[in-house]
């Protein structure tokens, strides 16, 4: 059990007025009895202003419920309370000091709730203390925002924002097992750009890099949340269907093939068009690892270029 004699808080008061934190105190109808420069200064209202009045009145914006269940707990069980940005970030509409240079123009708290004892000991008041934390948060969350974006960029292919070849595996190899363990199917489609190195002659590798990201845009807009699209090497792509059978895959493959056609590559005032050769490979009881399910999407995409390429071939049971 924790609370304060009246003599020990107007030392406090006396300290508190003008530091760095805010404070405030309320009694049971949460009615301010105590406003020190802080609050004055962050909510444009000076102690004479507030002095008697629900912080609710104040400050509309803050959430009753959750005060109300702290104040009643903090007053009930004599003790100190705690609330902290990471959980809710601001729970007094306050700007940062830092608006124009910061990543927040508002401020992030983290918050103590005191019980105040009178002289008989009884708890009717609760000191409420703020702290400005938004230095503390911005640059947290500015190291997760960087972590984040790290892990993105260590999983995709930085030219076409699919997935990388070693992630893409780890999705097959996830998905291989699955499949084994459920009895699902999904199937493994591979291609690639047809004479693409005529491109790069032709064109440059500007522009063939150009014909890559436009292929990864088509081919993103045909999938769902759950497929894998990843670039394998080159210019050849995997994807990998989950939930789906070898003829839904082809009928994936039949699309594709047809925007391509139909969406040329803007590459400056040129469009170039290509084409693609793919190979389809529905898991299988006899495959045993997740290689031999790669092999036969292989497979099936060499028979797919030695039948003259633009066609799409389906992987031998």
């Amino acid at each position: 059990m924790m609370s304060l004699s009246l003599g020990e808080l107007q030392q406090l008061l006396d300290v508190l007025q003008t530091l760095d934190v805010g404070l405030v105190i309320i009694d049971r109808q949460h009615k301010v009895q105590f406003w020190n420069d802080f609050m004055a200064n962050h909510a444009g209202q000076g102690s004479e202003q507030v002095a008697g009045k629900s912080l609710f009145e104040i400050f509309p914006e803050l959430p009753r419920q959750w005060l109300e269940q702290k104040t009643e707990t903090v007053m009930a069980l004599k003790t100190l309370a705690f609330s902290g940005w990471e959980q809710r970030p601001h729970p007094f509409p306050f700007f940062s000091y830092r608006a124009l240079t910061g990543r927040s123009a508002v401020m992030y708290q983290n918050l103590t709730f005191m019980p105040i004892a009178s002289g008989n000991g009884n708890v009717d008041k609760m000191a409420i203390i703020v702290y400005d934390v938004t230095e503390a948060a911005n640059n947290r969350l500015a190291l997760e925002e960087m972590n984040q974006k790290l892990s993105v960029l260590s999983r995709t292919d930085p030219l076409t924002g699919l997935l990388n070849r070693r992630s893409w595996e780890l999705a097959l190899a996830e998905e291989f097992a699955r499949c084994r363990r459920s009895g699902r199917t999904s199937t493994l489609m591979m291609f690639d750009i047809d004479h693409f190195k005529q491109v790069n002659d032709t064109h440059g590798h500007q522009a063939g890099d150009q014909v890559l990201q436009h292929t990864a845009t088509l081919l993103n807009n045909k999938l769902r949340t759950t497929d894998k699209a990843g670039r394998y090497g080159g210019e050849e792509f995997a994807l990998l269907l989950v939930d789906t059978d070898a003829q839904q895959a082809c009928q994936l493959a039949d699309r594709l093939c047809t925007a391509l056609s139909e969406q040329p590559a803007l590459v400056g005032d040129k469009r170039i068009s290509v084409t693609i050769s793919a190979g389809v490979a529905e898991i299988s009881e006899q495959m045993e690892q997740a290689q031999q399910w790669i092999k036969a999407a292989d497979d099936a995409l060499y028979q797919a270029k030695s039948a003259g390429r633009n066609t799409i071939r389906l992987a031998s049971s």
